[in-house]
């Protein structure tokens, strides 16, 4: 899984951002800024990464299930996880 980093604790600004976010094309490290947040790509995150985040009470886990992703809130970071080539064909 791929980890795209979002550093706002503002959920509005989150989601009015959020397509924009998914539609940069990020390379490994990069980061740049849109509507004045800092977003990077985390590179790449193990699969157990979602069940140990998952589990932990201050992480407020949302999914998208159409499009396969994953996206944390802790702390003032939202994390978005999107399936990588491999990832997706296990997932079938």
């Amino acid at each position: 899984m791929r980890c795209i980093s979002v550093y706002t604790d503002n959920f509005e600004l989150f989601s009015d951002m959020f397509e924009d976010v998914l539609a940069l094309q990020l390379g490994e490290n990069d980061e740049r800024e849109v509507e004045g947040v800092t977003v990077s790509d985390s590179g790449e995150v193990p699969d157990h990464y979602i069940e140990r985040m998952s589990a932990k009470p201050e992480v407020v886990v949302m999914k998208d299930k159409t499009r396969g992703i994953t996206i944390f809130q802790h702390g003032k970071v939202f994390e978005i996880l999107l399936p990588t080539e491999e990832t997706a064909e296990v997932l079938g």
